[in-house]
């Protein structure tokens, strides 16, 4: 097979795949228009959050046997219309569990005790000891929403503490031995802090709105690895100044391109989010939860894995 590469991964997803006898080429700087030119001489398709598999693209893919996308989601894949045309979809969610579970706990336990503002305060000389009085995670109700790798990666990484963790999800039986499954009444009824684990979907796309908050009976903390587009940023920004949400830890924002790569689609700066940039309870990193050396490794493996076992 011939296999197309888009985007930079581990070596070993390339090595592997050529002791196997795949052609690899890799192109990492054609526009989408160059690349779709060419997808026709490509059996297989190896691709991050470069730009967007759409049905224009796939139909010209008339050789197309399998997309790997190296990572979590395939929301950048018109998933429907590849399954219609015979292109076998491989994400690798497996791969980047651990990271963001580990990730999530670090910016819940960064929140609770204002590591971030603390130390920027002690290197601009200030040494304030009760303004940075923390909280501690013992005691409270942990709610996630999606339980799936992610989710449960968190879950077990919540073990240690003495903490309730509950969680929704729309499919059924899904809790174990680290989370109870609730409806999403009990958990708005019941969490001191709301993890996001979801795809993109119709049903999570602005999920996190007004509503969706003021259905909360305590007020809470908001963390979300999954992504941005869940969380209707100025709605959250509204309940930040309320204190209905105490403090978020964001590792993606609704303002992010489709490819994950860069920030804005345009050149300003929404008000809303020069308020979380000013805010000391808000935390804010790039869309790397799931981005570690270790990940990188097992995100490639999980591909050429998935690869092996159906085209082999």
């Amino acid at each position: 097979m011939r296999v197309l590469h888009l985007d930079t991964n581990h070596p070993l997803l390339i090595n592997q795949l050529k002791e196997i006898g795949f052609q690899n080429d890799e192109d990492y700087h054609s526009s989408k228009e160059e690349v779709t030119a060419k997808i026709h001489l490509y059996d297989g398709l190896i691709i991050r959050s470069r730009f967007k598999i759409d049905k224009q693209f796939l139909d010209k893919a008339t050789n197309l046997k399998f997309i790997g996308r190296v990572g979590a989601g395939l929301e950048n894949i018109d998933v429907d219309y590849a399954a219609s045309k015979g292109v076998f979809l491989i994400a690798a969610p497996e791969g980047n569990r651990n990271a963001v579970g580990e990730h999530s706990l670090a910016l819940l336990l960064n929140l609770f005790n204002k590591i971030n503002s603390s130390d920027a305060e002690v290197k601009n000389g200030l040494w304030l000891r009760e303004e940075n009085r923390g909280i501690e995670l013992d005691g409270k109700t942990v709610g996630l929403i999606g339980y799936g790798n992610m989710g449960k990666s968190f879950a077990k990484k919540l073990r240690g503490f003495d903490v309730e963790v509950i969680c929704h999800d729309i499919k059924n039986n899904v809790g174990d031995e680290n989370c109870r499954q609730v409806s999403l009444e009990e958990l708005q009824a019941k969490a001191d802090v709301l993890s996001l684990h979801t795809p993109q979907t119709a049903l999570t796309k602005q999920m996190v709105n007004e509503h969706f908050i003021e259905k909360f009976q305590k007020p809470f903390w908001l963390i979300n690895t999954a992504r941005g587009s869940a969380v209707v940023t100025k709605d959250l920004v509204q309940a930040l100044e309320t204190k209905k949400v105490l403090g978020a830890g964001l590792d993606v924002l609704e303002y992010e391109k489709s490819s994950f790569e860069n920030l804005f689609t345009e050149n300003k700066v929404a008000p809303e989010f020069e308020y979380l940039i000013n805010a000391s309870n808000v935390i804010l990193t790039p869309h790397v939860a799931g981005w570690t050396i270790e990940s990188k490794e097992k995100l490639a493996q999980t591909i050429v894995d998935k690869i092996k076992d159906n085209f082999l």
